[in-house]
């Protein structure tokens, strides 16, 4: 461990620049090449890390270094951060109230399907398989390792869905409604989820070292343990909520007196990033909350602010720009740490039949709801096909699994051919269901010139949003 540290820290800062520039250079022409291929962007920057880790075979080369990836990951760190708090930013909760049984049921059921098809997987391999939990930290049950593997799969990303259903001119029909509703849920029970398995695994990296409750308990000389803990670990979380929830509602008032105060000012949007970084390292720091979650209730807390459209679009510049190719390359240059062993086919064969349940577990969860929402079988079968779109979240609480020690880094390639499938398959599936019918909003047809005239202010205003939307 010494040797490692000395490793770490013999480096001077300027060292991270080169790296950084190559990340940066490849990211945006491969990411603009994925584009093209309608395809997320994200697997461009994932694309750019991995090529620069390459660089690491090269005898005697001083680009990767393990002093250049800690500054690459701690970058990435306020990657992950911000694209939590934006997605947080863009929680809308009136409209969460207002979505009514049928996005609830689709949300529930596209959730627990395939978060069951994972942990099945995960728990059958290891029982029966024979694949070891050996990446996981002592004491720590292996049954949180399954659970979480059914986590992942929980993530949804409808944004290429919208992109179809809006270019088949269904987005302000019922199915656009449903999906855009329920992919609001998804994101919250899934960081929900993410934070309980976390949490309750007892995992030193995923979400802190330090319980607040468990610590002032433990001082007054009661022992912690087993069930008590437990029930610790779930009240130290509710503290976290009501406690967000004050200062939920001093830190609306004040941000919308900036708002007012302040229009478009620069101050606005640094507060905002002061109060999302405040809030990860609280959740993570004192009540064994994943940072991740922090960031988004923070975005969340922010979300109906006057201000927020404001502050959306200038932390979604501030990361596109630079902390999010620098995030997705992090993940991309873990891969080749990451020990899968081929030589029986086992963990491809587990591998392949994960990025399976991950498509059929959204598809058959969100579908079969849909019908017994009393869609049609056609627009059950949209809703289905478009909820198995994933892309930057399914990274991220992969990522976040590794880092916890919870998952095997071997899952990352396959978390990236999920992604990948399904990015191509969504669009593919959805005009083919549609292929004989209308617009139902009118955006298959072509615009007015007073149409376009009034569209165009809006469109160069949101070029920064437009250009994340493909993630």
């Amino acid at each position: 461990m010494p040797q490692l540290l000395d490793s770490v820290m013999s480096g001077s800062p300027f060292e991270v620049l080169l790296p950084v520039a190559l990340i940066l250079g490849l990211a945006k022409v491969l990411g603009l090449l994925f584009e093209k291929m309608k395809v997320p962007a994200v697997l461009g920057f994932l694309c750019a890390g991995l090529l620069v880790g390459l660089l690491s075979f090269i005898p005697g080369e001083t680009v990767i270094t393990d002093y250049t990836r800690t500054g690459i990951d701690i970058l990435g760190k306020f990657g992950v951060v911000l694209i939590l708090f934006s997605a947080g930013l863009e929680t809308d909760m009136k409209k969460m109230k207002a979505v009514g049984l049928p996005a609830v049921a689709i949300t529930t059921a596209g959730v627990l399907l395939p978060m069951l098809l994972g942990f099945l997987l995960a728990y059958l391999f290891r029982t029966y398989g024979g694949i070891e939990a050996d990446f996981l930290e002592p004491g720590i049950d292996p049954l949180w390792s399954d659970l979480y593997y059914g986590v992942i799969l929980t993530a949804t990303s409808v944004s290429i869905t919208v992109a179809t259903l809006k270019a088949l001119g269904k987005l302000d029909g019922k199915v656009g409604s449903a999906l855009v509703s329920a992919a609001i849920i998804d994101d919250v029970l899934g960081i929900v989820l993410l934070s309980i398995i976390l949490s309750l695994s007892g995992s030193s990296s995923g979400g802190g070292d330090f319980n607040l409750l468990i610590y002032i308990v433990e001082s007054c000389g009661a022992m912690v343990g087993g069930v008590l803990e437990i029930v610790l670990v779930l009240l130290n979380m509710a503290i976290f909520v009501l406690l967000s929830l004050g200062a939920g509602y001093l830190m609306r008032r004040l941000f919308n007196w900036l708002g007012e105060k302040y229009p478009h000012h620069i101050r606005v949007p640094i507060l905002s990033l002061a109060f999302c970084f405040l809030w990860a390292y609280l959740a993570q720091g004192l009540f064994q909350i994943a940072d991740i979650t922090g960031a988004y209730i923070a975005g969340m807390i922010l979300s109906p602010t006057k201000p927020k459209e404001y502050i959306d679009h200038r932390a979604e510049t501030t990361m596109n720009v630079f902390f999010v190719p620098i995030f997705f390359a992090s993940v991309a240059l873990k891969m080749y740490d990451a020990t899968m062993d081929f030589s029986d086919g086992l963990f491809l064969t587990f591998g392949f039949l994960y990025v399976f349940a991950g498509l059929v577990g959204k598809f058959l969860g969100a579908g079969a709801a849909s019908l017994v929402c009393r869609f049609s079988l056609k627009d059950s079968l949209a809703i289905g096909t478009g909820m198995m779109a994933r892309a930057e979240v399914l990274v991220v609480t992969a990522q976040t699994g590794v880092d916890s020690g919870l998952v095997s880094p071997g899952v990352m390639p396959f978390t990236l051919l999920l992604i990948l499938l399904s990015s191509f398959l969504t669009p593919l599936f959805l005009r083919f269901i549609y292929r004989n019918d209308r617009p139902e909003d009118g955006s298959g047809e072509s615009p007015s010139p007073e149409e376009r005239g009034a569209g165009r202010a809006s469109e160069d205003s949101s070029l920064d949003r437009e250009a994340f939307a493909v993630l």
